[in-house]
């Protein structure tokens, strides 16, 4: 099996600039094969410009910049077409399954935060075997960057990505060869209910709270974005000053800190379940649909008005939803578990909240309230999340004991 290590990085102030140009002549090298194929897609000829063909003048373009793209490895910028290769490959599969297309877009310098190294040893070396003092990983033009390793690392290096967050730098390896570490049984099954009142509920009954850490940051980040958008546009835009770079680094603070929280309640959650259930069964959620914004609905009576379409109250429930992260909750959920040698099995989100477990009626009107449940026909009452969760274990076969 694989996993992923991120450890934070300390450069010094000159390798923080080395980093800082590397992102940027990254970001050139991707934004200038965009405008490639578009160039040749708008010819009269529709010209198709492929991977294989921008990745062949790689060694021409490093040969004309020795002191930009040249310093930096070629792997590396490989990995850096392939990026916008995948954009595009994406961009086409929208098109064909006839979805909202997204074109490929231009990145900003500073919107362009990672650059991947796609072998170790190649452009990039982690130290393995480090000495008494520090932790390092060198990387081409770069130097030997000292490294907050926390934890050992397992397995064999494949990949090695360097990321900026804000102000901090991390380094993330991905290794394969890792050997599973499989909890003892404890003979016990559920199903989970991913829910924005509570953030987890369980088949057994037990609720993990939502903490909300976007909603609590709200009206720090409110007034730092505020703070931010006082400077002119042409400030914003170009001209940037001390004052500008420290309120955009305060409001990217903010934002790094709220991410933080989020993955650390993830983690702590997913492991909390991991180890109390053997089997664990939770809806295949369609968060990005679930996230839509409300659609308009003309007023037929009315020409060019519109009728009300509860958008307010459904872009709250869109923010209370990103704000809880069930997907990669449940990405985290799915890696501990198959390290653990517990199953996770995702089940058809559909009717999951109306239908009643013991009788099976299913009906919007079995749901009388966020946390009330009482069904129309047999007259079974029980908190809802708790039905859900009852309802996804059924659904993958499930047998619900507490026994240890």
């Amino acid at each position: 099996m694989r996993r992923s290590y991120k450890f934070l990085m300390r450069p010094t102030r000159k390798q923080q600039q080395a980093l800082r140009a590397m992102l940027a002549d990254h970001c050139d090298l991707y934004n200038a094969a965009l405008q490639e194929r578009r160039d040749a897609y708008n010819q009269p000829s529709k010209t198709s410009v492929r991977y294989g063909d921008q990745s062949a003048q790689l060694k021409d373009i490093r040969t004309t910049d020795p002191d930009g793209q040249q310093r930096w490895s070629f792997s590396s910028q490989q990995a850096t077409l392939r990026r916008l290769n995948k954009a595009f490959e994406a961009f086409f599969q929208r098109v064909r399954n006839g979805g909202k297309p997204g074109y490929p877009r231009f990145k900003g310098k500073g919107h362009f935060d990672t650059v991947v190294f796609p072998k170790d040893g190649d452009g990039c070396w982690w130290d393995s075997t480090p000495d008494d003092t520090q932790v390092r990983v060198r990387l081409q033009g770069v130097g030997h960057v000292p490294v907050h390793q926390h934890r050992p690392v397992e397995g064999r290096v494949k990949t090695i990505s360097i990321t900026r967050q804000a102000a901090r730098w991390f380094v993330v390896l991905s290794c394969d060869d890792i050997l599973a570490e499989p909890l003892p049984e404890t003979g016990r099954a559920a199903g989970i209910d991913m829910g924005v009142e509570h953030f987890l509920t369980t088949s057994h009954g037990e609720h993990f709270a939502n903490p909300r850490h976007a909603q609590r940051a709200s009206g720090e980040l409110a007034e730092a974005q505020r703070e931010l958008e006082a400077f002119p546009k042409r400030v914003r835009m170009s001209l940037r000053t001390k004052k500008h770079r420290n309120a955009s680094r305060k409001v990217t603070k903010l934002h790094a800190k709220v991410r933080r929280q989020r993955l650390d309640h993830h983690h702590k959650t997913a492991l909390a379940v991991v180890r109390a259930y053997d089997a664990i069964a939770h809806e295949d959620l369609n968060i990005s649909g679930m996230t839509s914004a409300a659609k308009p609905q003309p007023d037929p009576e009315r020409p060019g008005q519109f009728l009300p379409n509860g958008a307010a109250a459904k872009s709250g429930l869109n923010r209370s939803i990103l704000d809880a992260g069930w997907g990669h909750f449940l990405a985290i959920l799915a890696d501990k578990a198959e390290r653990a040698g517990r199953r996770v099995i995702p089940v058809d989100a559909r009717n999951t909240s109306r239908t009643c477990g013991p009788c099976g009626h299913v009906t919007a009107a079995n749901r009388i309230s966020q946390a009330e449940f009482v069904c129309q026909r047999c007259g079974h009452t029980a908190n809802a999340d708790v039905n859900a969760a009852g309802n996804i274990a059924t659904r993958a076969g499930l047998v619900l004991s507490d026994a240890a």
